[in-house]
């Protein structure tokens, strides 16, 4: 619970005038899916087309996450509920900052993701579903988690005992498990043009 004599500061220096700023329109674009569905690497990946384009960008990464501003969570139902909780605030912040913000999360279970949805402006967040099935997922799963989950030596893995809940109606699907990296990244790119929050490549 908040504090009575905490009041919220609003600076002159705001979103609008940091968009300006920028040349672009600032967002939260919420990639999802299970492990190995490819949700970092398409998220780096067009971090580095953005970023050569001139945009402010930063990717939230799961694992870079839990290095430190969740690193004293687990992994059980209600610490992973707090560890996008954390990420979610953490976005909306660096949304205001005028950022392009890239979050890689399994983050799967569906009120969390609908939580931050909720703590954005009506189309600030824009859940992009990385489609792979479980097959394609194990067999790039280069640090065994999925070989070691399914021997009982992970428990609350995601996709063999803790369940994923897909998407309903996200913004954009990408099929990683079929699509070229760089079709997945022109997928994306065309999202934010479509939606006004960059200008397509010759205008910028």
């Amino acid at each position: 619970m908040t504090s009575p004599n905490i009041v919220w500061h609003h600076a002159t220096v705001n979103r609008e005038r940091r968009e300006k700023l920028n040349g672009h329109k600032s967002v939260v674009l919420w990639f999802t899916g299970l492990s190995g569905a490819g949700k970092s690497t398409l998220a780096h990946a067009v971090e580095e087309e953005l970023h050569q384009r001139n945009c402010r960008t930063f990717v939230l990464d799961g694992d870079n996450v839990r290095h430190g501003l969740s690193s004293n969570l687990g992994f059980g139902e209600t610490d992973r509920r707090e560890n996008i909780r954390r990420v979610g605030e953490a976005a909306k912040l660096m949304m205001e900052a005028g950022v392009i913000v890239l979050t890689a999360f399994i983050s799967p279970y569906r009120a969390d993701r609908e939580a931050v949805r909720n703590l954005l402006p009506h189309g600030d967040f824009l859940e992009i579903w990385c489609r792979a099935s479980l097959e394609v997922c194990e067999a790039r799963d280069v640090k065994g988690l999925y070989k070691r989950a399914r021997a009982g030596e992970i428990k609350n893995y995601t996709g063999i005992n803790s369940p994923y809940e897909a998407p309903e109606k996200p913004e954009l699907v990408v099929d990683t498990g079929e699509l070229s990296l760089e079709d997945s990244v022109a997928s994306v790119l065309r999202l934010l043009k479509e939606r006004g929050i960059v200008a397509a490549p010759g205008n910028l």
